[in-house]
């Protein structure tokens, strides 16, 4: 039987190459000299120390304005809460969204089903897989996944025949 997986990946060396273009955009930058400002990147997040909240969302513009360019969504990025810093500096961690959760798997499951297609849909770890008779169905599904805002970047992948 035909199908589908749908997943949300994003590739951690696209996402450490967009910050290294950021952390030197930030030193070139004159509305950023003289200010300490720091970006930080592990594998599940990337912490951002600013001088002040201007600054920080600044950053975080050009940040995402790097991932666009490098072809990742900024969706990845989940932003927990500002916390204060020394000297009055703003920090901010900005988590790396990875796979689909199991909430989201339902909602996509739900979006599936209310289209009334003969295919089956199914949560798998961090993942939904898609399955039906018809190629043009799963097609018709893609679809509309890509119409509907999910607050996740999705990939449609493994299609078999």
């Amino acid at each position: 039987m035909p199908s589908f997986d749908i997943v949300s990946e994003v590739d951690p060396q696209e996402i450490d190459n967009a910050v290294n273009q950021t952390t030197k955009e930030v030193a070139q930058r004159y509305d950023f000299k003289g200010s300490d400002n720091e970006i930080t990147f592990d594998k599940d997040a990337i912490t951002i120390l600013a001088a002040d909240d201007y600054k920080l969302q600044a950053i975080i513009d050009i940040l995402k304005g790097k991932l666009v360019r490098r072809n990742v969504s900024p969706k990845c990025l989940d932003p927990g809460k500002k916390e204060p810093a020394s000297h009055g500096a703003v920090r901010q961690r900005l988590a790396i969204v990875q796979g689909v959760d199991k909430e989201k798997g339902k909602q996509i499951v739900k979006l599936i089903k209310d289209t009334k297609l003969k295919v089956q849909a199914q949560i798998m770890e961090d993942q939904v897989r898609v399955t039906g008779k018809k190629i043009d169905d799963l097609r018709e599904v893609i679809d509309m996944l890509k119409g509907q805002d999910l607050g996740l970047e999705l990939q449609f992948v493994n299609m078999r025949s």
